[in-house]
């Protein structure tokens, strides 16, 4: 059983390794979405007019936390000062709501450490590497891989939701069995009136912070 895991945990550290590199900076993320909205498209399939919208509102909900999210001084001297060669890896979608408030915090918090990387896959382009880190079964997005390399080792996994969301939506889900229209509309308010504070305290757990 001890080799058995041994071999899984070795062929995740590869999936990841291969994703690293062939991953797109955050910065051509972006300028990806923005061309997927002046084209009226989406990633992934289908291309749905809901999937369009999606992706078009979420360039707007990341352009609004590129520009005025940023890290609290403490933070960002803990996370300055963190000696690993860290490297950030989400899986995703243009049209994920979720995804679109927390990867700007991402990578805000990647810029302040000169070790740090982060790099993007698009979810639906990668499936062996999403079904390597599935969520309760499920290929839920965001998914973040926090990989130490030079330990050559993952350390952390995060995503689709923070703490608090993802306890919002386990609870509105066992009452009504699927979220409603009306539950996600919840959700993006509660997502703005956080102001990332959850999204930031989870993402500073994952890391080896002295």
């Amino acid at each position: 059983m001890e080799l058995l895991e041994k071999k899984i945990e070795e062929d995740k550290v590869t999936l990841v390794r291969q994703g690293i590199s062939m991953g797109m900076d955050y910065e051509k993320y972006r300028d990806l979405v923005h061309h997927l909205v002046d084209t009226k498209q989406t990633t992934g399939l289908p291309q749905s007019e809901a999937n369009i919208e999606y992706t078009q509102l979420n360039d707007r909900r990341m352009k609004r936390w590129d520009k005025t999210f940023r890290l609290p001084e403490t933070v960002a001297q803990k996370v300055s000062n963190i000696p690993s060669r860290l490297k950030f890896l989400v899986l995703t979608e243009s049209w994920c709501g979720d995804a679109a408030h927390s990867m700007p915090i991402m990578n805000k918090i990647a810029e302040t450490n000169p070790n740090m990387e982060f790099k993007v896959l698009l979810r639906d382009e990668n499936p062996e590497l999403m079904d390597a880190f599935l969520t309760n079964g499920s290929r839920s997005i965001p998914k973040l891989v926090v990989f130490d390399a030079d330990l050559n080792e993952i350390i952390a996994e995060w995503g689709p939701r923070p703490s608090i969301a993802t306890q919002m939506a386990n609870d509105f889900k066992a009452t009504h069995g699927t979220f409603t229209p009306a539950f996600k509309q919840d959700l993006q308010v509660w997502y703005n009136k956080n102001k990332g504070e959850d999204i930031l305290n989870d993402l500073v757990g994952l890391l080896p912070l002295e």
